[in-house]
C-alpha cells in the first residue's frame, strides 16, 4: 500500500507543478528533485511492501515512507494555499504588496528547505531498505508470509471435505457439464471460502465422473506457480510411471515434457482440475500442454479461481459456475455440523441458549462457508454458555485468528490474500470502500467521482487516445467486482455498475487493513437512546489511532449531528476527506457550526454532507477557504443559499446541488470553476439579473438542471465533453438549427421538445446516446435509423402519438427498458411482432387512458424480465403472448379496475398467461 501512496503523490506533485505553477516556481527544482527520489523508491517499495508481514522493521520503515511522501504534499499544498489566499485578497498599496513579496519569499526559502529535509530522509530509507535486502523490481510477487498462508491452504485431492451443505445442486450441475455436455472447459470462480475447491474435490471424486474419464490429475497452482512442476505433477498422475520412467520424465526438456503431456490428453479421455489459479500470466505459462481449446478428444478441464477473467480467459464459451452464499437454514445446518459434533446436551435450557447465541453468531458469517466452518470449528471444544457468549462478543477477532494452531488461519488471512494480489493502483480504491457503513449500497457513480477527487486515478495517454479518469475508475471497479472482492448490487440499462456493497467479512478486512494502512478512521455517533441504524462491529467503533496523519474520516450518524467533528479530530488540519452517513433524518443545529471544518480542515478535497438538514440555509462564506476541494456535495440539504465565496473552489469537479429547496440562490461564480467535471443544478438557481457563462467549463462531462433563466442555450455548443444533460428549455431544439451543432459524446439526454423537426435533429446530432428522456408533444417518432443503434432506455412522457409507437421502438436492436407515461401514446392498439425487442429487459405501461387493445404475437420480447401496468384503465385484458415469454419474472399492476385483477388471479380468465411468472403485485386496482 506504500507503493500506492507514494504514486499517488507522485502524481499529485506533477499536477500541482502544473497547476501551481506561478506559486511554486522558486522551489521547482526542489519539487521535481523529491518527485525523482520518489520515484526510485517506488521500485524498492514492490518489493518491500510485499515483505512488512515479515519483518517489524520494515513494516515501520514503510510506514515512514508513506508518511514521508504525505509530508511532502502537505508541504506544499499548505503553501500554495497561503499564496492563494493573500494573493486573492488583493493589496491596498505599493508597500503592502512588497510586504506580500517579501512573505513569500521566506515562505519559499522554508518549504525548499523542509523538502530537502525530506528528500534525505526518504533517500536514507532507501539506503536501509537496500542494505535489508530489499531489491528494486518491476510486479510484486508473493511474499514469505504469503508462501506460508498458501502452504496451510493448499489443497490435496485426497482430503475431501464430508460436511457439504447447499452444493447439492451444485454437483449436479457440474457433473452433468463434465459428463454429458460438449464444453471442454469448466471453470468455477467466487469469492475466497465460498466453496470452490470442495466443489472441485466432489468433482475429482464422483462416481459418475470417476466412471467418464480414463485418468485424472489434481494440481494446486496458486501465486507461486513453477510450470515445470506442474506439468510433471501431472503427467505423473494421468500415466502412473514406474521408477525409471519418471527419471526419464524428470529429464526431458520443457518442450518435449509439455508435448508429451499435451498427447496423452488426446490419446486418454483425461479430467484435469487446476485449483486455485489467479492471473492471466499462469494460464498462458502453462496453456501449451492442454488441447482443450479444440475439443475434439474428450479430455477436459475444471479450474477455481477468484477472478471472473481469469475464469474465462482459456475459453471465453466455457461453462462458467459461481456457487451462491449459504441460506440461513444451510448455514445452520453446517454450524451444528461443526459445532455441536456428536455430542448431546441433557438439558434443553442449554442446548436452545446456544442455538440461540450460534444463530446470532452465523449471521455476522453472511452465508460464507469458510466463516461458519471457522466459526464451528471455534465452538466445537467450548461447552458452556458463557464461553460462547465470549465469542459472541468478540466475534469478529475470533474469525479473524481462526482458532490458532488447530485451526492454522482465520477467515481474514484467506480473504487477505486477495488483497496482496492486487496491482497497487487498486489497494486505495479498495480502502477507500472502508469508508461506507456495512450493508450500504454504494452509488457507483459517486464513488467514481470520489476516487478522482482524492488521486487515485490518473488518465491513460497513448498514441490513439486519452482514456478520461472516470472510465479508468470504472475499469478499477470492475476489476474488483470481477475479483469478487465488491459485489453488484444493481447494473443500470447500459450494464454499468449503478450500485454495490462489500460482503460483510470483506468488508471487515478491508476496514482491518485500511486502520492498519492509517488510511482512514471511521467514527460512530452512537445515541444512547437509539442503537438501531447501523451495526458496527464492537472492535472497529470509535478505534482512533495515533499513526501519523488523518486524512481521511467517515462519520456514521444515528440521530442528529450534536458537531461536525468530534473534538479528538480537530488539530488535524492535514485531513483530505470528510465523508457523513446516515439513515434516518439528520438536524444540525445550524449551518454555521460547519465554520470549524472549514477553519481547521484547508486541505479539504472531499466532502460529503447529503441529507444534513439545518434551521438555517445558508452555507457560512468560510467555504471559500477550501480550495484544494475537488468534490463537494449538497444534495437533499436544505441549502437554500451560497456565498459568493464559493467562486474560490477553482479546483473543484464534481458539485452536487440537488437540494430539497427547489430554488438555491447561487452567485454568479460557476463560470471560475473551470476545472467542473460534474455540476448539479437545482430546479432554480434563483432571481439574481446577473447572466451566467457557462462556455468556460470545458472539461464538464454532467450538467443537470441547466440554467435557462441566467444562461444562453448557446453555452452548451461550446460543452463538447458533455456525456450527461438535463435540461427542460424548449429552446434546446432549436440549436440543432445552427451549423455545425452537435454532442458527440452525449450519453445521456433529457429534453422538452419542441416540434418534431427538431426532435428528430437533436436525436440524429447525438450519435451515441444510450439513455434519451423526452417530455412533450411529440406526434409522429423518428424513423428507427435515425435513433443511435446504442440505445438502451427510452421514456417519453407526454409525447401524444397517434400511431402505434412498438412499430418503430421494436426495431431497435439494444433498447432494455421502455416507459410509456403520460399520454405519450393517445391511440387504442399496439402490437408487439414477432422477434420485436430483442433485448428488451423493462417495459412500463403508464397513464395511457386510450390504450383498449395490446396484443404480443409469439416470439416478442423474448427477453422481458419486468413488466408494470397502471392506470391503463381502458385495457380489458393483458395479451394471450406473455405466457410465450418465459423469462417474465415480475409483473406489476396499479391503479386498474378491479375487473382486470380478478382476470388475472388464481382462477381468473387469464391466469393461464401469467401462471408462470414468479411474482405478480397489485396495487390499488379494487375500484
Amino acid at each position: 500500500m506504500a507503493e500506492s501512496a507514494v504514486s499517488t503523490v507522485v502524481q499529485g506533485l506533477a499536477d500541482l507543478l502544473i497547476q501551481e505553477a506561478t506559486f511554486l516556481d522558486g522551489v521547482k527544482e526542489e519539487v521535481v528533485g523529491m518527485q525523482l527520489e520518489l520515484r526510485r523508491m517506488q521500485s524498492f517499495l514492490k518489493d518491500a511492501d510485499t515483505r512488512q508481514d515479515e519483518e517489524e522493521t520494515i513494516r515501520n520503515w514503510v510506514s515512514e515512507i508513506r508518511e514521508a511522501a504525505y509530508d511532502v504534499e502537505d508541504i506544499i499544498e499548505e503553501f500554495a494555499l497561503k499564496v492563494a489566499l493573500r494573493r486573492r485578497s488583493g493589496v491596498v498599496n505599493v508597500i503592502k504588496r512588497y510586504a506580500t513579496i517579501a512573505k513569500e519569499s521566506v515562505e519559499l526559502y522554508r518549504v525548499g528547505s523542509e523538502i530537502q529535509t525530506i528528500k534525505s530522509r526518504i533517500s536514507n530509507l532507501t539506503t536501509s531498505l537496500q542494505t535489508y535486502g530489499i531489491q528494486p523490481r518491476e510486479s510484486s510477487g508473493p511474499s514469505l508470509q504469503g508462501g506460508r498462508q498458501q502452504h496451510l491452504r493448499r489443497s490435496y485431492s485426497h482430503i475431501v471435505e464430508d460436511d457439504i451443505v447447499g452444493l447439492e445442486e451444485d454437483v449436479k450441475i457440474l457433473v452433468e457439464q463434465l459428463v454429458s455436455s460438449e464444453k471442454t472447459v469448466v471453470s468455477i470462480y467466487g469469492m475466497g471460502g465460498l466453496g470452490k475447491t470442495t466443489l472441485a474435490k466432489k468433482m475429482y471424486h464422483n462416481p459418475d465422473v470417476r466412471h467418464h474419464f480414463e485418468a485424472f490429475a489434481w494440481a494446486y497452482i496458486s501465486q507461486q506457480c513453477q510450470p515445470r512442476d506442474v506439468w510433471e505433477g501431472i503427467l505423473f498422475k494421468l500415466i502412473n510411471p514406474s521408477k525409471e520412467q519418471r527419471e526419464e520424465i524428470s529429464s526431458l526438456r520443457d518442450d518435449e515434457l509439455v508435448k508429451m503431456l499435451y498427447q496423452v490428453q488426446q490419446e486418454k479421455k483425461c479430467l484435469v482440475i487446476l485449483d486455485d489459479i489467479w492471473t492471466v500470466e499462469t494460464w498462458n505459462n502453462l496453456r501449451p500442454a492442454f488441447p482443450y481449446r479444440t475439443g475434439m478428444f474428450g479430455s477436459k478441464l475444471l479450474l477455481t479461481t477468484r477472478i471472473r477473467d481469469v475464469a474465462l480467459y482459456p475459453d471465453p464459451t466455457c461453462f462458467l459456475h459461481q456457487p451462491r452464499y449459504l441460506n440461513d437454514e444451510e448455514s445452520w445446518e453446517l454450524f451444528k455440523r461443526k459445532a455441536f459434533l456428536a455430542r448431546n446436551y441433557p438439558d434443553f435450557r442449554i442446548r436452545a441458549q446456544m442455538e440461540e447465541l450460534g444463530r446470532e453468531m452465523i449471521g455476522k458469517c453472511t452465508g460464507l462457508p469458510l466463516a461458519i466452518i471457522v466459526l464451528g470449528g471455534l465452538l466445537a471444544t467450548k461447552t458452556t454458555i458463557y464461553e460462547w457468549d465470549t465469542v459472541r462478543r468478540n466475534i469478529v477477532s475470533h474469525l479473524r485468528r481462526g482458532k490458532g494452531h488447530e485451526q492454522l488461519f482465520g477467515v481474514s488471512e484467506v480473504l487477505a490474500l486477495s488483497y496482496h494480489e492486487l496491482p497497487y493502483q487498486l489497494k486505495p480504491c479498495f480502502l477507500h470502500l472502508a469508508n461506507f457503513p456495512e450493508d450500504y449500497e454504494i452509488p457507483t457513480k459517486k464513488l467514481i467521482r470520489m476516487w478522482v477527487a482524492e488521486g487515485f486515478i490518473s488518465c491513460i495517454h497513448n498514441e490513439e487516445m486519452e482514456e478520461i479518469m472516470e472510465d479508468v475508475a470504472q475499469r478499477y471497479l470492475d476489476e474488483l467486482v470481477q475479483r469478487c472482492m465488491v459485489q453488484v448490487v444493481e447494473r443500470g440499462s447500459t450494464g454499468r455498475i449503478r450500485t454495490c456493497r462489500m460482503h460483510d467479512l470483506m468488508r471487515d478486512l478491508c476496514l482491518s487493513k485500511a486502520k492498519q494502512e492509517n488510511f482512514l478512521e471511521t467514527y460512530c455517533q452512537l445515541h444512547a437512546n437509539d442503537h438501531s441504524v447501523y451495526s458496527f462491529p464492537s472492535s472497529l467503533v470509535n478505534e482512533a489511532r495515533s499513526i501519523g496523519r488523518l486524512r481521511r474520516l467517515a462519520i456514521f450518524l444515528d440521530g442528529d449531528l450534536k458537531r461536525f467533528v468530534p473534538s479528538r479530530y480537530k488539530r488535524n488540519s492535514h485531513l483530505r476527506s470528510l465523508l457523513y452517513f446516515h439513515e434516518k433524518p439528520c438536524h444540525a443545529e445550524k449551518w454555521g457550526s460547519i465554520k470549524s471544518v472549514f477553519n481547521n480542515f484547508k486541505s479539504l478535497r472531499v466532502l460529503d454532507l447529503e441529507g444534513i438538514q439545518s434551521h438555517d440555509g445558508k452555507l457560512p462564506k468560510e467555504i471559500g477557504m477550501l480550495i484544494h476541494l475537488r468534490f463537494l456535495s449538497l444534495r437533499d440539504t436544505d441549502i437554500d443559499e451560497l456565498p459568493f465565496t464559493i467562486g474560490n473552489l477553482r479546483y473543484l469537479q464534481t458539485l452536487d446541488l440537488l437540494t430539497w429547496n427547489s430554488t438555491v440562490q447561487i452567485p454568479n461564480v460557476i463560470w471560475k470553476m473551470q476545472r467542473l467535471r460534474h455540476l448539479y443544478l437545482p430546479e432554480s438557481c434563483g432571481d439574481d439579473s446577473d447572466k451566467w457563462q457557462l462556455a468556460t467549463l470545458s472539461d464538464l462531462q454532467t450538467l443537470v438542471n441547466f440554467p435557462a433563466e441566467k444562461c444562453d442555450i448557446k453555452d452548451l455548443l461550446s460543452l463538447t465533453n458533455l456525456k450527461k444533460l438535463v435540461i427542460d428549455d424548449p429552446k434546446f431544439g432549436l440549436l440543432f438549427k445552427s451549423p455545425g451543432a452537435a454532442f458527440n459524446h452525449l450519453e445521456t439526454l433529457s429534453f422538452v421538445s419542441n416540434e418534431d423537426s427538431t426532435v428528430i435533429q437533436v436525436i440524429t446530432e447525438s450519435p451515441h446516446l444510450y439513455k434519451l428522456h423526452i417530455e412533450g408533444q411529440i406526434e409522429k417518432l423518428p424513423e428507427c435509423h435515425q435513433f443511435s443503434s446504442n440505445l438502451a432506455k427510452l421514456n417519453l412522457q407526454g409525447s401524444k402519438l397517434m400511431e402505434d409507437p412498438m412499430v418503430t421502438l421494436e426495431k431497435l436492436p439494444n433498447l432494455r427498458i421502455l416507459r410509456l407515461q403520460m399520454d405519450s401514446f393517445l391511440g387504442s392498439a399496439m402490437v408487439c411482432s414477432d422477434k420485436g425487442f430483442p433485448q428488451l429487459k423493462s417495459l412500463f405501461l403508464c397513464d395511457l387512458p386510450n390504450l383498449e387493445d395490446w396484443r404480443v404475437e409469439e416470439g416478442a420480447m423474448l427477453n422481458l424480465c419486468n413488466l408494470v401496468i397502471s392506470n391503463c384503465t381502458s385495457l380489458k385484458m393483458v395479451p394471450d403472448g406473455l405466457r410465450f415469454i418465459t423469462s417474465l419474472q415480475k409483473m406489476e399492476i396499479r391503479s386498474m379496475l378491479k375487473a382486470f385483477k380478478t382476470r388475472l388471479e388464481d382462477g381468473g380468465d387469464d391466469f393461464y398467461k401469467v401462471q408462470h411468472v414468479t411474482s405478480v403485485v397489485f396495487r390499488y386496482c379494487d375500484y
